[in-house]
């Protein structure tokens, strides 16, 4: 497969030793690939998959690069809500043009919401909270005329809560007329999307070799603007020390996702950047508060919020892998609160524990046996232990872990969320939502019964007034922070390194939000 290379991906990914630099008009990015499976916006939902969507493709309104929680006007000039507030009507901005040099229709963007709902791929949860089926969603896309398109909706939610949803990767325009001219047996295009692109951003795809390489190459015609280099290149580098040694010698620009030891190596160099990027990715401990009294007692929630240690796993054991971060909502999320009240303190955990009546509490901790997730456990368990908790460790494979945390065969876990979409109730609908009607969400994995929140939870998504919707979040995060079966204390972050000479790389906290459009050298 090699050989039907383009002769930049030949020259780049055969052997980066053998380049003194990159070269002045391609992007060079040395990262892992492998969990790559698909670059059909209706279908790509892993990490790789996500942070091309950007540069492939455009939405309707999208996050402002500088200031995420606000959305801009991309592939819509504007939009009109309905008098009933079920409905969008969106101007399309004017001689937009796919990458293909088609035009822009309302054609496009209904064949692209609907393809979504009919595929039913892993994303697709995300437009049918609107109330969307594979039957009805034709009905609720209607052309009104050649520059006009009226998206409507059934589900009690407000358009401001809508247009995060369609800012979503997911709700990516795609091209109908190429989509549909490389069809297999009513696919929608999926098939050929798996490794092609039809889109309207700054870069189309190239070429594409699984667990090798990802070309990109410049759509000078995007409406969002020609991009200021020709070329990206994606290089399957597994191992974090492999990809820091590349970005060292000059080989890549970029080097993503490195791991504490490698940004140490990198310190002090002054030819390389570092950064660290605060990620939508918390974690936490989650307790099922059936499995014992003492896990199902308030007093023990509490106590166990002073047994974390917070400073000690992010600082000192992670070395800024990680920051303290105790709500549910990850900084940088309209309505974070980012005030962290709680601190490692054995001994008042131990007060607590003996005015509840608590004595000799134990507890297994099911935790996946990969790093961080082991590593943090384990420095959990001795924080626990100094407080007069017995932790036992169980770990196991991630799938097996989350298995048994599904199906309620847990006392507690130690687990990672990240956040679907760039919107307050990716993280609401989880913490603090347990409808009971069969929907796993976090709090129905705690047995966590809670019609209160989950009234709450329903009421933000049906506000529009944007501050009544932070008061609402804010509200919500300190009644899971005070009181809730969950410890919830590091957000992650992205450590990242860039050449010296780099300029214009945007990155945000959304895996979406990568941004190479504006990047030079």
């Amino acid at each position: 497969m090699k050989l039907l290379l383009p002769a930049i991906a030949v020259a780049l990914a055969g052997s980066f030793a053998a380049q003194a630099a990159t070269p002045p008009d391609t992007l060079v990015i040395a990262q892992s690939i492998d969990d790559a499976n698909s670059f059909d916006p209706a279908q790509g939902f892993e990490l790789t998959s996500v942070q091309a969507f950007t540069n492939l493709y455009q939405r309707l309104v999208q996050p402002d690069p500088q200031n995420p929680v606000d959305l801009q006007p991309t592939l819509a000039s504007a939009w009109q809500p309905g008098s009933d507030n079920r409905s969008l009507t969106f101007t399309l901005r004017d001689g937009a043009k796919f990458s293909s040099g088609n035009p822009l229709r309302p054609e496009d963007v209904i064949f692209s919401l609907g393809r979504v709902v009919k595929l039913n791929l892993d994303p697709s949860f995300i437009l049918t909270q609107l109330g969307w089926t594979k039957e009805n969603v034709d009905s609720h896309l209607k052309k009104i005329d050649d520059s006009h398109v009226q998206i409507s909706w059934t589900a009690d939610v407000s358009p401001t809560y809508v247009l995060s949803l369609l800012a979503a990767p997911v709700s990516s325009i795609v091209d109908e007329k190429v989509a549909m001219a490389n069809a297999q047996k009513n696919d929608f295009g999926n098939s050929w999307l798996i490794a092609h692109s039809a889109g309207s951003g700054p870069y189309q795809i190239r070429k594409y070799i699984p667990h090798e390489v990802l070309l990109l190459s410049a759509n000078a015609s995007s409406p969002a603007g020609a991009p200021k280099l020709k070329n990206v290149l994606i290089k399957n580098v597994p191992e974090p020390a492999a990809r820091r040694l590349l970005l060292e010698q000059g080989d890549a620009d970029i080097a993503r996702n490195l791991g504490a030891d490698q940004m140490a190596s990198l310190k002090g160099k002054t030819d390389v950047k570092p950064m660290a990027v605060p990620m939508a990715s918390l974690y936490y401990m989650q307790f099922n508060i059936d499995a014992s009294p003492a896990l199902k007692n308030p007093a023990f929630w509490e106590a166990s919020r002073y047994l974390f240690d917070y400073k000690g796993i992010a600082d000192d054991l992670l070395k800024g892998q990680f920051q303290v971060h105790q709500s549910f909502l990850p900084q940088g999320f309209l309505g974070a609160l980012n005030d962290n009240p709680y601190t490692f303190d054995p001994e008042k955990a131990k007060a607590i524990l003996a005015k509840a009546g608590l004595k000799d509490v134990s507890f297994k901790l099911s935790v996946s046996n990969q790093p961080p997730y082991l590593d943090i456990a384990q420095a959990l368990q001795a924080s626990f232990a100094r407080g007069g908790v017995k932790v036992q460790l169980i770990p196991g494979i991630s799938t097996e872990v989350a298995t048994a945390v599904k199906a309620h065969q847990y006392e507690a876990t130690l687990n990672a969320w990240g956040a679907d979409y760039f919107d307050p109730n990716t993280n609401a609908s989880a913490f603090a939502y347990n409808p009971e009607d069969g929907s796993k969400t976090l709090a129905w994995r705690s047995n966590w019964h809670i019609p209160e929140l989950n009234k709450q939870t329903l009421a933000a998504t049906a506000e529009s007034d944007k501050e009544k919707r932070i008061k609402l979040y804010e509200n919500m995060q300190r009644e899971v922070q005070k009181n809730s079966p969950y410890v919830i204390g590091l957000q992650a972050r992205n450590l990242i390194a860039l050449r010296a000479n780099l300029k214009g790389y945007v990155q945000g906290i959304n895996p979406d939000m990568v941004y190479y459009s504006q990047v030079s050298k």
